[in-house]
């Protein structure tokens, strides 16, 4: 009997003791938490947001973020921001950026967003180039030598004005233009001109000989004429009200950079000269 009582009142302690529910699972990041913070135009916190484009902006967390991304930092850092750095897809960072949700993208061409709030000094240069497979003898003459060439471009790409018009009005030919995305865009278009599915992929130089270094066992594909030269930049977004103020920060910090010839050092580390 004692036995019993004893049970009882030990069960009941138990009962009592113990949490209602479990403790709930950690949810994944939704839109309002991403978006609630950065409302605010006093947050010291800048978020970043771009694909991997090494050196201008390589992978977030990897030994080197890239030449862009550790400019930013050092102009920001400088007057107490912090400045947070991921990957997304290219198009899917123009679209947070464009709903607020990342405070900018790195590596953009003012064609890529025209509605962003771009700095006045831009933090990097762009070369880009017309790539082939390695045993191709074409050449770019403009956009009338595309004429029976398969074109690769990659999902929310701006190359140029011209070429960006080619590629819009041949979307839906995929034997003109073949519109890729994807994790690791780059690789797949390198694969695919190496395996003669594409005849024609226009990319960055610098883009280009750097990913290289991770496919040493097959032929580098051929660089068939250059497209463009053309500024690139760290543009924020258009919904916040503080992207004004932290563009003109950004281009007053880089023109600094430069002249003190700070930017030629940081550009040092990625085996680049200053452009």
């Amino acid at each position: 009997m004692l036995r019993a009582v004893f049970i009882l009142m030990l069960a009941t302690l138990l009962i009592a003791c113990s949490p209602s529910e479990a403790p709930k699972a950690k949810e994944a990041l939704s839109r309002e938490d991403v978006s609630t913070p950065m409302a605010s135009p006093d947050r010291k916190v800048i978020t970043i947001g771009s694909d991997p484009w090494c050196p201008h902006n390589c992978l977030a967390e990897g030994p080197q973020d890239g030449y862009m991304i550790d400019i930013a930092r050092e102009v920001f850092e400088a007057s107490g921001y912090e400045v947070k750095y991921l990957n997304v897809s290219w198009a899917r960072a123009l679209q947070m950026t464009r709903e607020g949700l990342l405070d900018a993208v790195v590596s953009a061409f003012t064609t890529d967003a025209p509605d962003f709030v771009f700095p006045d000094e831009p933090q990097g240069r762009s070369h880009i180039a017309m790539y082939t497979p390695a045993d191709s003898q074409w050449l770019y003459r403009g956009l009338e030598s595309l004429t029976d060439q398969t074109l690769l471009a990659i999902n929310g790409y701006s190359y140029s004005m011209e070429l960006d018009d080619f590629i819009r009005s041949h979307t839906d030919d995929p034997a003109k233009v073949w519109v890729i995305s994807g994790p690791a865009p780059l690789n797949r278009a390198i694969y695919l001109l190496n395996q003669h599915r594409a005849d024609v992929y226009p990319e960055d130089v610098y883009v280009m000989t750097w990913a290289l270094k991770d496919h040493a066992g097959i032929r580098p594909p051929r660089n068939a004429g250059l497209l463009q030269k053309t500024d690139i930049y760290v543009a924020f977004s258009p919904e916040h009200e503080r992207s004004g103020q932290l563009a003109a920060l950004l281009s007053e910090g880089t023109a600094r950079l430069r002249e003190n010839g700070r930017i030629r050092e940081i550009m040092a580390t990625y085996g680049l000269p200053e452009d």
